[in-house]
């Protein structure tokens, strides 16, 4: 345990040295240094270490034939530039984003559908994914007067879990335990209060298998039954990256759009948690598309497989016969 303790100690001060020396770097610095370490990761790091075949492999599975090699590579490139561009974002955001530059370092696009959603007086569940700067949607939601229940993992290291904790909380958000924390998510949501979760990830063989890419891929239905249940209605959103602009602009753009409102009194199926789960997995995809490069092509999206569960027990089955 003391060893345990130690390592998290030094991991901690390590992450500590570098968020104060991002904090340090203007917008144009961060976003050379980026540049400087994706070059690291996919050019020099084995790519048995770097994912590369991974994240490859998921887009040729959502392109197709639309993209070339070589735009994969660069594609992927992109990526890491973006993943290193959002961790420096990350540690200068609560120094450089206040609300009286919210409107010069965002654009808003169908804001008022969000908006209209949160004042019903019913619980909306703000869902995003692993796309664009998906903890800065977090925190300008905060800004606006819109608290929220922030799902997330904990992370192994206390030390930086209080860390990333206290950052998501600083403007007034409660964060709840992905694993372990639905019943507060379900006291929230009783109370008429919002949610921010991400919905992209893989759910394993008890998923529900949707539509992604044109392939499909194991989603989390405890969204959508959540939302069905509660009359909570799921606002789709992202935030990400505008082009760059250092001469006018002394931080980074971006642009916050609410790309669909699915609202569970609305749905046109008998099956409602297959709807619900389609037409969010869908528009996540729709913003993907958008801009491939800031998405996180080394998740394994596509991980589990349709009816691999039901021939596991069909197996079992056979042998207990």
């Amino acid at each position: 345990m003391g060893r345990i303790s130690v390592r998290h100690r030094l991991e901690f001060f390590g992450f500590r040295i570098v968020v104060c020396l991002l904090q340090m770097l203007s917008a144009r610095q961060s976003a050379r240094l980026a540049e400087c370490l994706a070059f690291f990761v996919c050019r020099v790091v084995p790519k048995k270490w770097n994912r590369y075949d991974i994240a490859a492999d998921n887009l040729r599975t959502a392109v197709g034939t639309e993209y070339t090699e070589k735009q994969i590579d660069r594609t992927i490139f992109q990526m890491w530039v973006h993943l290193f561009r959002m961790v420096s974002e990350i540690a200068q955001l609560p120094r450089k984003l206040h609300l009286e530059n919210l409107f010069e370092v965002f654009r808003f696009n169908n804001r008022e559908l969000t908006v209209r959603a949160m004042c019903t007086g019913r619980p909306v569940i703000v869902l995003s994914g692993h796309f664009g700067n998906w903890e800065m949607a977090v925190s300008v939601f905060g800004m606006f007067g819109f608290p929220m229940g922030v799902v997330a993992r904990e992370l192994d290291n206390p030390y930086l879990n209080q860390w990333f904790q206290k950052f998501r909380q600083y403007t007034g958000h409660v964060m709840l335990a992905k694993n372990g924390g639905y019943e507060q998510m379900l006291d929230m949501v009783n109370s008429g209060g919002h949610l921010a979760m991400l919905g992209d990830q893989d759910a394993g063989t008890r998923g529900m298998f949707v539509d992604f890419f044109g392939k499909q891929a194991s989603t989390f239905k405890s969204i959508a039954l959540l939302a069905i249940q509660h009359r909570a209605i799921i606002c789709v959103g992202y935030v990400y990256r505008l082009e760059d602009d250092f001469e006018n602009n002394r931080w980074v753009r971006f642009e916050l759009v609410c790309e669909e409102v699915i609202d569970p009194l609305e749905l046109e199926t008998d099956d409602e948690i297959r709807e619900m789960t389609q037409k969010f997995t869908s528009a996540l995809e729709r913003v993907v598309r958008r801009a491939p490069e800031q998405y996180f092509w080394v998740h394994r999206r596509w991980k589990s497989i349709p009816g691999r569960r039901k021939s596991r027990r069909s197996n079992r089955r056979n042998k207990a016969a």
